[in-house]
């Protein structure tokens, strides 16, 4: 997710990055989002300001044995204000907060800019390239071919996008989850722990 100073810092960057994955200027519109939020946080700010002064002004009241009754009112009407100003302030940062985890990461300065894949270019390739005696295919086909993986059956589980893995492959899975755990325990120095 992008870190709203540097969008503010670098509009026109952030701008550019968002047009070489085809969309549409943002910058604009979250400064507004994120300036509606800095705004409702300084004005919450002087709200607890005055807030505690007042409050500091009551207890000298009372200690000195004076009423305090009005000025305990206007604490009253200050600490309402200020609970309006933070759902007004958290309402503007959950807006921020989804507005910027909406946005795909920009280029970097050195990727070529195309409308897709065919305007790619290659910068090195490694190993031969082996023929095939037919059209290649895509690893969830070999696993459904092999049923090693069963769509529909994850689909009926948990949702669209998920994966029953079954037999070897699952055996695998398992096998590497298990390996990773043993390398990074026993030779980086983490710690295993079963929640």
């Amino acid at each position: 997710m992008f870190d709203i100073k540097w969008i503010r810092e670098n509009p026109e960057a952030f701008d550019n990055g968002l047009k070489l994955r085809g969309m549409n200027a943002a910058s604009a519109e979250l400064i507004a989002i994120d300036a509606s939020r800095r705004a409702a946080q300084t004005e919450l700010q002087e709200l607890q300001r005055q807030r505690n002064a007042a409050s500091k002004a009551i207890g000298a009241a009372k200690s000195r044995g004076e009423d305090a009754d009005e000025k305990m009112a206007a604490v009253q009407g200050l600490k309402e204000a200020s609970q309006k100003l933070e759902q007004e302030e958290r309402g503007h940062g959950e807006a921020l907060k989804t507005s910027l985890a909406a946005y795909p990461n920009t280029p970097a300065d050195d990727v070529p800019s195309g409308v897709d894949e065919d305007d790619n270019v290659e910068i090195r390739r490694w190993g031969e390239r082996p023929e095939l005696a037919g059209e290649a295919k895509q690893h969830f086909e070999l696993g459904e071919a092999l049923a090693l993986m069963d769509f529909e059956r994850a689909a009926k589980m948990s949702g669209a996008r998920f994966v029953v893995l079954t037999g070897a492959l699952a055996r695998l899975e398992r096998a590497l989850a298990g390996f990773m755990l043993d390398l990074h325990t026993g030779e980086y120095g983490y710690t295993e722990v079963a929640p």
